[in-house]
């Protein structure tokens, strides 16, 4: 099962899609100071979102607009968490590194 996550609005130019094949591996991402920032930013756009529709859900005229909001920054917070790369595992550096050695 493919999942393919594009941004709907206008993130496209610096970001390329993400296709994600499987579940999430646990694995963890190197993380580069300006994709940290990115994340840090977005997720306080979530935050604040998620708040301000728990304080006043009730008072909002425009859930659906409300809501596709928060899918947005979701989707473009994933967008950015998966097009950093994998951090390799032991096992795999341990491999890289005998094979090198013996080619």
């Amino acid at each position: 099962m493919a999942l393919t996550t594009t941004p709907s609005f206008g993130l496209q130019d610096s970001m390329s899609t993400v296709v994600v094949d499987r579940l999430p591996t646990g694995r963890r991402r190197r993380i580069t100071p300006q994709a940290g920032r990115a994340l840090e930013i977005l997720g306080h756009a979530i935050e604040y979102l998620a708040d301000e529709f728990v304080y006043h859900g009730d008072q909002l005229e425009t859930r659906e607009a409300h809501t596709e909001a928060v899918r947005i920054l979701k989707e473009a917070n994933r967008q950015v968490y998966f097009n950093c790369p994998e951090v390799p595992t032991f096992g795999e550096l341990c491999t890289a590194m005998l094979n090198r050695l013996w080619h």
